[in-house]
């Protein structure tokens, strides 16, 4: 374990779907190891993600017991199903057992803005509206003034085969209709949206909490490491 001195991140990935991992493993800082295993979420429906929960409790245990410092339950959908509170519980349940700390997708995104002093934000989803109205119910009960889930019609399957262009149409559209809001909030892993994060703060004049900045914000907290990364965001160029 000498080559990850600065600590070892345990990632729950949802989907076999390439591209998050490879970005997440780029942007870490040297001395940060990562062992990850994947659930294998295929449809992307409501029922799916409250279905895969066990699933998720046994990759805990497996890495729990590979000796990993923390653990990253990624996939913002199969958690927020059960809403924060219900989460939340999941989670204390888990780190009582395991005697790690476990941080999921919409805790650490939910953290990231409170470090940013944000209250209010509008969402841009690749899920339809019935999951839209559930992840906005999660980040009201999580203290958040939520204008709206925009989602952008797309096949679960084909997230990926968006085009930056085509995501940041997508979430300006968005913004404009709530251009009140003090944040916008990417929702999910699959779309590949870094190129267009730091245009995105630019034009709008806003922050932008997507997975991977929280994720790697978080993680870098957990595990008391401070490594700036430019080029990506607020978030992570300030760590707040």
């Amino acid at each position: 374990m000498f080559e990850s001195w600065r600590g070892i991140v345990g990632d729950i990935k949802p989907t076999h779907r390439p591209g998050s991992l490879e970005e997440f493993i780029r942007l870490l800082p040297e001395g940060i190891g990562v062992i990850p295993l994947t659930v294998g979420i295929s449809s992307g429906t409501e029922q799916e993600f409250r279905d895969v929960l066990g699933n998720y409790q046994q990759k805990a245990a497996e890495l729990a017991a590979l000796g990993v410092d923390m653990i990253h339950v990624g996939g913002a959908p199969p958690m927020m199903v059960h809403g924060f509170s219900g989460e939340d519980k999941i989670v204390r349940e888990l780190e009582a057992k395991h005697g790690i700390p476990i941080s999921t997708s919409g805790r650490c995104q939910a953290k990231a803005m409170r470090a940013l002093s944000i209250k209010s934000v509008v969402g841009v989803t690749y899920f339809k509206a019935s999951l839209n109205q559930i992840f906005n119910r999660y980040f009201t009960e999580a203290g958040f003034q939520v204008a709206a889930m925009e989602g952008i019609d797309v096949p679960f399957k084909d997230v990926g085969r968006l085009s930056a262009e085509e995501i940041y149409s997508h979430t300006k559209k968005a913004f404009l209709k709530h251009p009140d809001v003090q944040a916008i909030y990417m929702l999910g892993s699959g779309w590949r949206l870094l190129k267009i994060v730091s245009l995105l703060e630019q034009d709008l004049q806003v922050p932008v909490i997507y997975a991977l900045s929280a994720k790697l914000w978080d993680v870098q907290k957990r595990l008391h490491v401070r490594q700036p990364i430019k080029g990506y965001g607020r978030l992570l160029e300030e760590l707040p």
